[in-house]
C-alpha cells in the first residue's frame, strides 16, 4: 500500500513544479505573439507538418521518408537561423519593449498624448482626412514594412505634416509604437464586415479592420465630415471629441471598458 502511495505522490507535482509550468506557460505565450503574423510563425506551421509526417513515418515504418526527413531536421535549424534573422533580431528587440521590462524604462507620456490630441484637433479643424494606429501589445511591423520608416518622436507638428494633403505619405496610416513614429505610408488591413453607416469611407473600414486583428488604438478623422473616431476590438466610436479622445488615451473610459493606451506606453 505505501508502494502505491508513492506512485502517486510522483505523479501529482509540486509547487516547484507549478513554478516551473507556470514560467513556460508565459514564455510561450510572450514567444507567440512576438512572432504572430510574420514569417516566422508561417515556418512554425511548416515545421509541425513535417513533424505529423514524420510522426506517420515512424508509425507506418517507411524508412526512406524518416531518413530524408531527419537529414532535414538535423540541418535546418542552422538553415531556419540565417533565413530568418531579421525576424528573430526584431523578436529580441520586441521582448526589450515589452510590459515585463517596461518598468526599468521612463518617458513622458502625458507629452505624447497631448501632442496626439493637439495634432488629431488640427487635422478635425482642418478637415484633413488622417489615421493613425497606436501599438501596444501585438506588433504592428508587418503593417509598418508596407509604409516609409520615420523613426521620429511623436509630434504635433509632425502628424499634421505627414497627413498634409498631396504629400507624398499622406493616403496610408501613421503606425506609432511607445513615444516613437514607427512608420507611415503604411496599408492596413480593410474589415469584411458590413457596415450599418455605408458613409464610411475607406480609412474607416482600415481602423477597424486593424483592431480586429490586433489590439491596437486606432485614431480616424474623415476628410469629409471632419469627424474624429476611434477604433479598438473591432468596434468604432464616431463623433468623439478632443476631450474624449484624450480620456480614451489616458484610460479614464466608459464604464466597461479596459484598454488603455497610455497604460501600455508608459515603459514603452
Amino acid at each position: 500500500m505505501n508502494w502505491l502511495w508513492e506512485q502517486f505522490r510522483l505523479l501529482g507535482p509540486g509547487w516547484g513544479d507549478l513554478v516551473e509550468i507556470t514560467i513556460v506557460a508565459i514564455l510561450t505565450y510572450r514567444i507567440l505573439l512576438l512572432l504572430q503574423r510574420t514569417r516566422a510563425m508561417q515556418m512554425m506551421l511548416g515545421v509541425g507538418l513535417l513533424v505529423g509526417f514524420y510522426a506517420l513515418a515512424v508509425v507506418l515504418n517507411f524508412e526512406l521518408i524518416r531518413t530524408v526527413l531527419e537529414t532535414l531536421f538535423q540541418y535546418g535549424a542552422i538553415a531556419a537561423l540565417v533565413v530568418f534573422q531579421p525576424e528573430l533580431r526584431a523578436a529580441l528587440a520586441r521582448m526589450g519593449q515589452s510590459q515585463f521590462f517596461r518598468i526599468f524604462i521612463k518617458i513622458q507620456s502625458r507629452e505624447i498624448v497631448d501632442e496626439l490630441v493637439e495634432a488629431v484637433e488640427k487635422l478635425s479643424r482642418t478637415s484633413t482626412g488622417a489615421i493613425i494606429a497606436l501599438e501596444q501589445e501585438v506588433g504592428l511591423d508587418e503593417y509598418a514594412q508596407t509604409g516609409r520608416p520615420v523613426q521620429a518622436k511623436v509630434s504635433a507638428d509632425l502628424l499634421t505634416t505627414i497627413f498634409t494633403p498631396y504629400s507624398p505619405l499622406h493616403d496610408g496610416a501613421v503606425i506609432i509604437a511607445g513615444d516613437s513614429i514607427k512608420a507611415a505610408g503604411a496599408i492596413l488591413p480593410l474589415t469584411q464586415t458590413p457596415l450599418a453607416d455605408k458613409s464610411l469611407g475607406t480609412r474607416h473600414r482600415a481602423a477597424i479592420g486593424l483592431s480586429e486583428e490586433s489590439d491596437a488604438f486606432v485614431i480616424v478623422v474623415s476628410e469629409e465630415t471632419a469627424r474624429i473616431s476611434i477604433a479598438r476590438r473591432g468596434h468604432l466610436e464616431l463623433g468623439v471629441t478632443p476631450e474624449q479622445l484624450r480620456e480614451a488615451l489616458e484610460g479614464v473610459e466608459p464604464e466597461g471598458s479596459k484598454s488603455s493606451w497610455l497604460s501600455s506606453v508608459k515603459g514603452s
